[in-house]
């Protein structure tokens, strides 16, 4: 795929910069760069908080709540272009995920138990399915299948094109899962999901059990239904994504002691995982926040929903391949779950407690959900 390139900051030598002969793409980087200030972070006005969510308010370009951090982030920012509540009423939204043949994106309200989808021809929002078992994370699959965690059963099942349910797993070693949280999956076929636990904590996304196993990842293959226990080395194994070349995996570990943050490992053939190592903090400036769901662009960086830590944090972090915060997308509201969408797959969706927002970025998703 051609990797996308940044744009013109400048203007040729000789050339007159009168408003009619500026180039447009050098004054759109301009507009990107605007926001950069000191690559220090400091603490933002909270102007997520207080700017109009309706769309009847107009957002001055570029818009501020896009937060460039590192000079690395300029060209992946689109300096005209303003990030949009596309839908609120949720309880908990989740499990945000892209399907690219129907055009449609589907994500979670874990506690209304249901999947809700967005037509993206109209903006039509319905419900997908309800009852959905308390369904946290979502994906599809290389055939178009979706891929679901159900909190409520404590089972990853398939849907399949007849419109029936088969599940793929619920049970390790005789005892039941926790509560799948998270799913992704390879270009071998194989299922990769997270199993923390947190839909048992309450009855609010599901209901309350005992943890009967160790939090861990898990692999299913595609051909014989197979299951393997690859990690159980984090303390609440959460989102997780592959590397664009899928020869690394990220996993948010939302569990344990402070700075909470996300872990990443080498993928040794298609199925194992080896050399755990932390790829990033979750902590800014004083705030010290959390993890949730994690994709990557097609340039190797590392999307990740982000919350519990207030104004001037909750929303989405943006770290580039070596593990460095280089841009923030600063939301009202808890981001908990992204995805990335669309027909060019350059808009970012966002599921953020009681909201779904997007956004349109100068980049694109790597993997198929």
């Amino acid at each position: 795929m051609r990797k996308l390139q940044p744009a013109n900051t400048g203007v040729p030598a000789g050339t007159e910069t009168t408003p009619t002969s500026v180039n447009r793409r050098g004054f759109l980087a301009r507009g990107a760069a605007a926001a950069l200030g000191a690559a220090a972070w400091s603490p933002p006005a909270a102007r997520a908080e207080q700017r109009d969510w309706s769309g009847k308010e107009p957002v001055r370009y570029p818009d501020a709540d896009i937060k460039v951090l590192d000079e690395r982030f300029t060209k992946y920012k689109v300096g005209n272009t303003a990030i949009e509540r596309v839908w609120t009423g949720a309880l908990w939204a989740e499990g945000c995920a892209w399907n690219a043949a129907g055009r449609y994106l589907v994500w979670s309200d874990i506690p209304n138990n249901r999947i809700l989808r967005r037509l993206d021809d109209d903006g039509h929002v319905s419900e997908f399915q309800k009852p959905a078992q308390n369904t946290n994370g979502n994906t599809f699959d290389w055939e178009g299948r979706l891929l679901s965690c159900e909190h409520d059963t404590r089972r990853v099942v398939r849907h399949e094109h007849d419109g029936s349910v088969r599940v793929l797993a619920d049970q390790w070693n005789g005892k039941p899962l926790n509560a799948p949280n998270d799913i992704v999956v390879h270009p071998d076929g194989g299922i990769w999901f997270t199993d923390p636990g947190y839909g048992i904590m309450m009855n609010y996304e599901g209901h309350v059990a005992k943890l009967e196993i160790k939090e861990a990842v898990y692999r299913i293959d595609a051909q014989s239904g197979k299951m393997d226990l690859v990690t159980d080395e984090g303390h609440k194994p959460n989102g997780l994504c592959f590397s664009p070349d899928y020869k690394k995996l990220y996993i948010a570990d939302t569990g344990g002691s402070d700075p909470r943050g996300i872990d990443v490992y080498d993928v040794v053939g298609t199925k194992k995982l080896t050399n755990r190592r932390r790829f990033c903090a979750m902590q800014l400036g004083g705030l010290s926040g959390s993890s949730d769901g994690i994709r990557v662009d097609v340039d190797g960086n590392v999307w990740s929903a982000a919350g519990w830590a207030g104004a001037g944090y909750d929303g989405v972090h943006i770290f580039a391949p070596d593990g460095q915060r280089i841009g923030q997308i600063m939301l009202p509201e808890i981001c908990a779950n992204l995805c990335f969408g669309g027909p060019k797959r350059d808009r970012l969706f966002m599921a953020a407690s009681q909201s779904l927002y997007a956004v349109y970025v100068n980049t694109q998703g790597a993997h198929v959900t």
